[in-house]
C-alpha cells in the first residue's frame, strides 16, 4: 500500500474522533473543524474518514438516522444504538454466544476474524419519557 501524505485536516479529523464518545457523523465532524480550517469541505471530511476507516484508525458504527457515524475508539467493543434520538453508547465486548460466530464460520466456510455486535432500542431518556 502507497505512504498516505501527512495531511492536517485528516490529523484533526483522527484526533476529534479519539477525543469524543458521542460517535460523530461526517457532517457533524465538519460542523466541528470548518472554523479552524475554513476551506475544509464536506467532500474532504468523507474522503479522509474513508481513508481512516480504511487504515483501521477509524470505525464505522452504523447508520443512524440516515447518517454514518465513526468511531474513533478502535479496540474491541460493542455498541448501543438509541432508535429514537439516534445516541450511540459504547459498550463493553459482546457477543451473541460462545463458539457461536466460529460455528457459522464452519457451517458456512469462512474464517471469523472480528465480530461486530451492536444493540438497538431506547436509551434510558427515551424510556423514562413513555412516549412511543
Amino acid at each position: 500500500m502507497a505512504m498516505m501524505r501527512q495531511s492536517k485536516k485528516r490529523d484533526a479529523m483522527l484526533s476529534l474522533l479519539q477525543s469524543v464518545t458521542d460517535h460523530p457523523s461526517a457532517d457533524r465532524i465538519y460542523q466541528q473543524l470548518k472554523p479552524r480550517y475554513p476551506d475544509l469541505s464536506l467532500g474532504t471530511v468523507y474522503r479522509n474518514l474513508g481513508q481512516l476507516c480504511g487504515q483501521g484508525l477509524v470505525k464505522r458504527v452504523g447508520t443512524v438516522n440516515g447518517q454514518e457515524r465513526y468511531d474513533g475508539q478502535t479496540s474491541p467493543h460493542s455498541h448501543f444504538i438509541c432508535n429514537r434520538c439516534g445516541s450511540v453508547m459504547d459498550l463493553p465486548r459482546l457477543s451473541p454466544g460462545e463458539g457461536c460466530v466460529d460455528q457459522l464460520g464452519v457451517q458456512y466456510g469462512f474464517i471469523v476474524q472480528d465480530c461486530e455486535f451492536v444493540v438497538r432500542g431506547l436509551c434510558r431518556d427515551c424510556a423514562d419519557r413513555k412516549q412511543f
